[in-house]
């Protein structure tokens, strides 16, 4: 196959963006392929929705180089050398893939197929999808993988905060349906970002390494969580005990416990170890630690919201006079991404007891933000906080950094609950000054 000069990329939510966008700012010319006209119409305007650093400009660069455009016409496909998927794959109540957004893509795909191309799935899929669903439905075409056209797999490992960083400088894996395929796509993505690559011997390698990456994550986090409320049984602040744990060398690098928040969220580790356990069922093994991963993270929403409520019954404010304010909703730090968000469990569970909140996010969509809450987002910290018995960091976005809580408008009596803010121990010495009092998770 020539060298690619058009990219098609089917699918422009959060990955889609941020790979079309970059691909775009390397020099290549890209069409982004999406069935949402308002997103379509905001794309070719220069805008995204999405709140990534630096997302907004690169695509806006792309748009006025010409290199970038957006459109809702499944057939612009035809006239790309490379085509990559980015749909959505989320999964049901019983871990399977809902591959309902995939199909459609492919199928249409398949519609406009032509000979030459080389086709990408980065989307997360269990092992198997490529080959089993994928190929069929580009088949259709009457084209055959390997032959008429390569067929390739490789997932995309970039994190919020810093997507387009990640684009650049992590490895690639990829993984194709010949060794052809795996080459050629190997190839295009190591000249198209300027990646190193790690090629693998079959689609489902290369679809087993994101799974195997998020659910370590998640099982990682989910140890650092549980290790959390073992120090708190002894009084002891969980980050000292994980920096001295850190320290000792094992197999190529060190032991690497993470840190403990308020709960996990977000598209990827939420359903990433379910599709795991799901696969492997079907196949007739039963994996244990994906599953126990993901109840031990899906308690802590309910942990935090009684470490808040403890604190007021210490006090002996009753929950239906206390006011509670959350600052930061979204799933992490320095993101507008509500998707999976732990703090929303937090605030139903606070809801329940009877607490009175205010919400604040200066990251987040107010009006999604409301949808899932059910609560209006204030304009401003000051108006969040006031009067409030306890100020909850569940996000501790850069915006919260500068926080003057000697100036805030808390009542008499106020905890600052640290869900995800980790805040040094001198600045905690310093909130007992002014009267706070402190709790994090595990501190």
């Amino acid at each position: 196959m020539a060298e690619p000069h058009t990219v098609a990329v089917v699918g422009m939510g959060y990955v889609g963006s941020c790979v079309a966008a970059t691909l775009a700012d390397r020099g290549l010319s890209v069409v982004g392929v999406d069935t949402d006209a308002d997103l379509v119409s905001r794309l070719n305007r220069g805008t995204t929705p999405l709140a990534e650093p630096g997302l907004t400009e690169l695509v806006a660069a792309g748009v006025r180089s010409g290199r970038l455009r957006a459109t809702t016409d499944q057939e612009a496909v035809a006239d790309a050398d490379v085509v990559l998927l980015t749909v959505a794959t989320p999964v049901r109540a019983d871990g399977s893939l809902d591959d309902d957004h995939l199909r459609a893509a492919c199928a249409a795909l398949g519609r406009s197929l032509r000979a030459g191309q080389l086709v990408i799935l980065k989307s997360t899929v269990p092992p198997g999808t490529t080959r089993d669903l994928v190929r069929p439905l580009l088949e259709s075409s009457g084209l055959r993988a390997g032959t008429d056209f390569a067929l390739a797999f490789a997932p995309e490992r970039l994190a919020e905060g810093t997507a387009l960083a990640d684009l650049r400088a992590l490895p690639v894996v990829v993984g194709g349906i010949d060794p052809h395929s795996t080459r050629v796509a190997a190839d295009f993505l190591r000249g198209a970002l300027g990646a190193d690559t790690l090629p693998q011997e079959s689609l489902e390698a290369a679809e087993i390494v994101k799974l195997a990456d998020n659910w370590w994550i998640d099982l990682n986090i989910a140890l650092a969580n549980e290790l959390a409320m073992f120090c708190d049984l002894y009084g002891v602040d969980v980050l000292d005990v994980i920096s001295a744990a850190n320290s000792i060398p094992k197999g190529n690098g060190h032991v690497n416990i993470l840190r403990p928040s308020v709960g996990v969220g977000g598209s990827c580790l939420t359903k990433d170890p379910w599709m795991v356990w799901q696969s492997a069922r079907r196949h007739g093994l039963e994996i244990t630690t994906a599953p126990v991963g993901r109840e031990v993270n899906q308690r802590m929403p309910g942990y935090t919201a009684r470490l808040i409520l403890d604190d007021l019954d210490a006090r002996r404010v009753p929950p239906s006079e206390a006011t509670v304010a959350v600052l930061g909703l979204a799933f992490k730090n320095d993101t507008g991404d509500l998707r999976a968000t732990p703090a929303r469990a937090v605030v139903e569970a606070l809801l329940a007891s009877g607490v009175r909140l205010r919400i604040h996010d200066p990251l987040v969509d107010p009006v999604r933000a409301q949808e899932i809450f059910g609560l209006p987002v204030t304009t401003t910290v000051e108006e969040t906080v006031r009067d409030a018995h306890c100020v909850a960091l569940l996000a501790m976005h850069r915006n919260f950094a500068a926080l003057d809580f000697a100036r805030l408008p808390v009542a008499e009596s106020c905890l600052v609950l640290d869900g995800r803010a980790y805040l040094p121990k001198e600045r905690i010495a310093m909130l007992e000054r002014l009267g706070y009092t402190y709790r994090g998770v595990g501190r």
